[in-house]
């Protein structure tokens, strides 16, 4: 994933389209895409700013984690239980789950555990 655009440059561009020109103008005037224009300038309107929002960081383990007393007891039931099969016993307790999404879930664990 790529850094984010300077919050300068995005004023910029943004301080354009204010002073008349289009999106479409602006963007080409400071050398960023159209769309990008664009979406500065709306998420200005509806939030005030146009600065970057953080990248990465895990958005999802929390879904899995709330299931980790199943999890860990499937896998303290039968120990050496694969990724895949520990995927179908969770399917019969009504949990979707990826094997990558398990696999990151026990890295995670192992990780703490260090």
């Amino acid at each position: 994933m790529g850094k984010p655009l300077s919050i300068d440059l995005r004023e910029r561009v943004l301080a354009s389209i204010d002073g008349g020109l289009s999106c479409r103008q602006a963007a080409a005037r400071f050398g960023v895409s159209a769309s990008s224009a664009i979406r500065w300038r709306d998420r200005q309107r509806r939030e005030g700013s146009a600065a970057p929002r953080p990248q990465g960081g895990d958005q999802r383990s929390g879904r899995i984690e709330a299931h980790a007393p199943v999890i860990l007891s499937l896998v303290e039931e039968t120990p050496d239980i694969t990724l895949a099969e520990l995927q179908a016993r969770l399917h019969e307790h009504g949990i979707a789950a990826g094997i990558g999404t398990l696999w990151r879930f026990f890295a995670c664990l192992q990780r703490l555990h260090r």
